[in-house]
């Protein structure tokens, strides 16, 4: 099976479950950013077809080191090798709203595609779900939480769900105080997982959880009331659903990102993995709380926007300017919904057509926000 992996923060995962069945699976394009040299270390490790790295600098060191190697850079190449079509299954994971053309020229090609970007169908919503109906593309989700959904709702396409229960670890400031010091050195410091900067601050202001409540909902085609975030610190229960005669399905599985890119990638089968196994008898006892929406402002935010497609662009671009100042120490933590909120009111509805009505208005949105960063 010919695999294409268009490899953002979770590529380490996904390549390791490849290494482990590479009798399954063949790589057929490798997509980096900056990180030159651990592409070229699985170029020659897994002799990829076709090639992606952000800078024309680099892309030149590469077609001198693999001379039969074709090789794509900048907006352009990042255009063209997602337009490309000899594999079968694409691991969508570039990060941000950058990952949303790429993913909708694979769907529009047909495949298969593992999601692992929550902002294609954020910012995408209606359009990315019509066009996979269209196509005929099978979209499968490689995020923990939406793969345990899947995973609950295999055979049973026949019983109507009750409730989404979605779980989330509460990030690092749950049972702490919100306050103006928090620094990002601290907001990073994840309590549970280990990623990349911008989903780590998304989770230590929940909006990582709003925004898997706008995904689940166009995913499983739920309406946002049938789906609670449930905050269970444990991370071992990685979402349930609850079904109308009331029976609730749980994943229960170890903290690793490979269990559910495996699934995904050989869907609905189970592959072996490395991964130690949880030992029953020594699990920790589970607990589950609410999440606090006056707290969790940018929680609230996503639900208030959660099936208004211009409105969650805009959340998602001002969210993406917010969380950047952040970590850039040119604004307080708790400005980050402050200025969500000044975004989101500066404009009205909108209708968007089309993917790129999307990018316009999110460029648009993105000087907005800027305005309001102090």
């Amino acid at each position: 099976m010919l695999f294409s992996a268009l490899l953002g923060s979770i590529g380490t995962n996904t390549l390791n479950v490849i290494r482990t069945h590479q009798d399954k699976f063949e790589v057929s394009t490798l997509v980096a950013g900056k990180n030159i040299t651990k592409l070229i270390e699985q170029i020659k490790e897994f002799k990829p077809k076709h090639v992606y790295i952000s800078s024309e600098e680099n892309a030149q060191i590469l077609k001198s080191t693999f001379a039969d190697l074709d090789i794509y850079s900048g907006e352009t190449g990042m255009e063209q090798i997602s337009c490309l079509t000899d594999y079968d299954i694409g691991v969508s994971a570039l990060v941000g709203i950058a990952g949303l053309k790429p993913t909708y020229h694979m769907i529009k090609a047909g495949k298969t595609v593992a999601l692992a970007n929550k902002e294609v169908l954020i910012t995408g919503g209606h359009l990315i779900m019509e066009a996979a109906k269209k196509y005929h593309a099978t979209l499968l989700t490689v995020d923990s939480e939406h793969s345990a959904i899947m995973q609950c709702l295999n055979g049973e396409t026949n019983n109507p769900i009750d409730k989404i229960l979605l779980t989330a670890s509460g990030g690092p400031f749950f049972d702490k105080e919100m306050t103006e010091d928090i620094t990002p050195e601290q907001a990073l410091n994840h309590p549970t997982w280990s990623m990349g900067a911008k989903i780590t601050i998304d989770s230590a202001t929940m909006m990582n959880k709003g925004f898997e409540v706008i995904e689940a909902m166009y995913l499983f085609g739920v309406s946002k009331e049938k789906i609670q975030v449930v905050v269970h610190a444990q991370s071992l229960i990685h979402s349930m659903v609850q079904f109308e005669d009331g029976t609730i399905m749980a994943n229960i599985g170890p903290k690793s990102m490979e269990i559910p890119i495996a699934y995904a990638l050989d869907y609905p089968n189970r592959m072996a993995n490395t991964v130690e196994k949880l030992d029953i008898f020594n699990l920790p006892t589970f607990t589950f709380k609410k999440p606090n929406f006056e707290k969790f402002k940018c929680l609230k935010l996503a639900y208030d926007c959660a099936g208004n497609l211009s409105q969650q662009i805009i959340l998602n671009a001002a969210n993406e300017i917010a969380v950047a100042s952040f970590l850039e120490k040119k604004i307080k933590f708790t400005a980050i919904p402050e200025i969500l909120e000044k975004t989101l009111n500066s404009y009205e509805t909108l209708e968007i057509a089309t993917i790129d009505e999307v990018l316009t208005l999110d460029g648009k949105a993105r000087k907005r926000a800027e305005q309001f960063i102090a």
